[in-house]
């Protein structure tokens, strides 16, 4: 019996939050697909801890900005037949500030250049982008609404496989409340928090349907959850798990706090493609935070 050739599939910020999650999500799907793994980082050296979890994987440090690294990958790894683009400037103040960097960050020029450079340029490239794409004057965005690009998503879960510095919504909520310390939540913005472990299974299918498929794919999908939330129903669902006071969250408008950006009101999104063309069903925010707080245990 002839063995499946291996896919080569690159992670293109691998070691951040959703890059790190899907590297363990691609080395445990290995039992059925057999995937070469490679992944970018931007650290002087790539997190240990990740290297010798998800072990055997290449790590390429790689300036996505200009694009110097990549014929390092070349030459090395070789041409991926899958890129999984990750990598972003998310902290909407610093995009304000630094919009130059920011597109060149965002906008993935000089992957899609690279990309461009093989003769067989027949890859599958996943680029995630974020939710508050939605201007926010509506609620249940459809994929052909039009766009105006705003601010960062949500996506929680937990922790990574070397933690990441940046807060995590469930665990800094979780924090909060535990220290008995009243907390202001915004009760008119509206977000689908999607659970990180459900954008890794989106990622895996679109990776599995193409290479069993054998056709080209060009699919825009919203994978957000299945729940319209704002933060202070987030903050809710995390108290009632825990058996916090629920006295202690503190309703306050968007309106009243000024953060130096402008954040969209409401960005809640349909998922219905998602369900008809993956088949896949986000879980609840609820039965995510009682994941994410149980894996912290």
């Amino acid at each position: 019996m002839k063995m499946a050739e291996r896919k080569r599939v690159l992670v293109i910020g691998g070691s951040g939050y959703l890059g790190q999650h899907l590297l363990d999500g691609l080395a445990t799907a290995n039992s059925e697909t057999p995937f070469d793994l490679a992944f970018t980082h931007h650290r002087p050296i790539p997190p240990p801890e990740l290297i010798d979890a998800i072990s055997p994987v290449l790590p390429f440090r790689v300036d996505v900005r200009t694009g110097e690294g990549f014929e390092s990958i070349s030459n090395t790894f070789g041409k991926p037949h899958v890129v999984v683009n990750c990598a972003a400037l998310s902290v909407p103040r610093a995009c304000e500030v630094d919009p130059v960097t920011t597109m060149a960050t965002n906008l993935p020029t000089s992957l899609i250049n690279w990309l461009s450079s093989f003769k067989d340029n027949n890859i599958l490239l996943i680029h995630l982008s974020t939710d508050q794409v939605y201007e926010g004057s509506k609620s249940f965005y459809k994929e052909e609404d039009e766009t105006a690009p705003v601010n960062i998503s949500i996506i929680y879960g937990p922790q990574t496989l070397s933690p990441v510095s940046k807060s995590l919504p469930i665990q800094w909520i979780d924090s909060s409340l535990s220290r008995s310390e009243e907390i202001e939540f915004f009760h008119d913005e509206f977000r689908c928090p999607v659970y990180v472990k459900d954008v890794v299974n989106v990622i895996l299918a679109l990776t599995k349907k193409w290479i069993s498929d054998g056709n080209q794919i060009k699919l825009i999908l919203n994978v957000g959850g299945p729940d319209r939330l704002s933060r202070a129903q987030m903050a809710v669902a995390v108290a009632d798990y825990r058996g916090y006071d629920l006295s202690l969250i503190k309703l306050v408008s968007a309106a009243s706090i000024n953060r130096g950006v402008v954040s969209p009101a409401d960005i809640s999104m349909d998922i219905s493609r998602l369900i008809q063309a993956l088949g896949i069903n986000p879980i609840s925010f609820k039965d995510g935070v009682r994941l994410t707080l149980e894996s912290a245990s």
